[in-house]
């Protein structure tokens, strides 16, 4: 008995000091944040701001490596393929990671296999539209999407990919509205505005940086309408969607956080959580971002980080199965 007392305390010393140095040797070699879209777009711009602080918190490294495709499944799943180690950190939002294995047949994991360490900014919503589109108001949105799809032409929405968040709100707004519209889907943010730029779509529901702003200032694009529940200061002129009667509760926004692997070791996820956090108060940074006309949340515990995903989880699932959301 006592000899297997003496052998449980060791093993338990040994779990300790183990988990101990595990913390203090983490990180020992760089870290890669994975961005799960093109270089250009507003996921893209986040990262690029953060990283070099990120860098010296951490007293590593932290390469940005972007990997669009499949809604950001490809990049999510990499995340997975990877060891639990806290070595790659998954930049994303329940667009990737709630969304997209709910319309994606070829996306295998769950949002439970994440494990959400920090959030980093809220990003407002607002509905872009090729430069010529002939609407300004929603009211005049849902007049012109009602006679283009009586005249067989129905509006063309943009999406960074099936069952992303964008594609989501296009769905959900047709269904609301009772119009039929035409989704487009593109690999990220970037190539959706190209090709709205040239005319070859018509809208895009979507997040937005100071680059999008200045496209609209100058023409190059137009924001006939927004989805939050006022008008917002980078855009004045957009009327909110939920301002007409149809569109009532038409209210979104989404944000992008920091995710590891569920099973990353608790020592290691307090390390990130921590320069994370530091990160998010880092007044440079809190700066840069809101030039974009990000919002900043001030940092909270993992605790509360567990809980605002779990709540998005279940907000989104129940969109889902409100449109008949099916993974194709």
């Amino acid at each position: 008995m006592r000899s297997s007392l003496r052998w449980l305390a060791g093993a338990l010393a040994t779990a300790c000091i183990g988990t101990s140095a595990w913390a203090q040797a983490f990180p020992a070699k760089p870290v890669t944040l994975m961005v799960p879209y093109p270089a250009g777009g507003v996921s893209d711009v986040i990262a690029r701001t953060l990283n070099t602080t990120l860098a010296k918190h951490l007293g590593q490294p932290v390469i940005v490596e972007n990997l669009g495709g499949a809604s950001g499944g490809i990049a999510a799943q990499k995340v997975l393929n990877s060891p639990a180690d806290g070595y790659m950190i998954f930049q994303g939002s329940p667009n990737e990671l709630i969304l997209a294995p709910m319309a994606n047949a070829a996306i295998k994991y769950k949002p439970e296999d994440f494990r959400l360490v920090q959030m980093i900014t809220i990003n407002p919503l607002v509905m872009f539209a090729r430069k010529d589109f002939p609407a300004d108001t929603p009211a005049q949105f849902l007049t012109y999407a009602k006679q283009a799809a009586a005249d067989k032409k129905p509006v063309t929405y943009a999406s960074v990919g099936p069952g992303s968040m964008y594609h989501l709100l296009g769905e959900h707004l047709s269904k609301l509205s009772g119009i039929e519209m035409t989704h487009v889907p593109y690999k990220g943010g970037a190539p959706a505005l190209q090709d709205m730029m040239s005319g070859q779509v018509d809208i895009f529901l979507s997040v937005y940086n100071k680059s999008m702003i200045q496209m609209v200032e100058e023409g190059k694009l137009k924001a006939p309408a927004a989805l939050s529940s006022e008008r917002q200061d980078a855009f004045k002129q957009a009327q909110p969607l939920n301002d007409h009667p149809a569109l009532k509760g038409f209210v979104f926004d989404t944000w992008a956080g920091f995710f590891v692997h569920k099973d990353t070791p608790d020592a290691v996820v307090q390390t990130l959580h921590k320069a994370l956090s530091e990160v998010a108060n880092d007044a440079a940074i809190r700066s840069a971002l809101e030039a974009q006309s990000m919002i900043v949340p001030r940092p909270q515990p993992l605790a509360a980080m567990a809980k605002v995903y779990a709540d998005n989880t279940a907000r989104y699932r129940a969109i889902a199965k409100a449109i008949n959301l099916q993974p194709q």
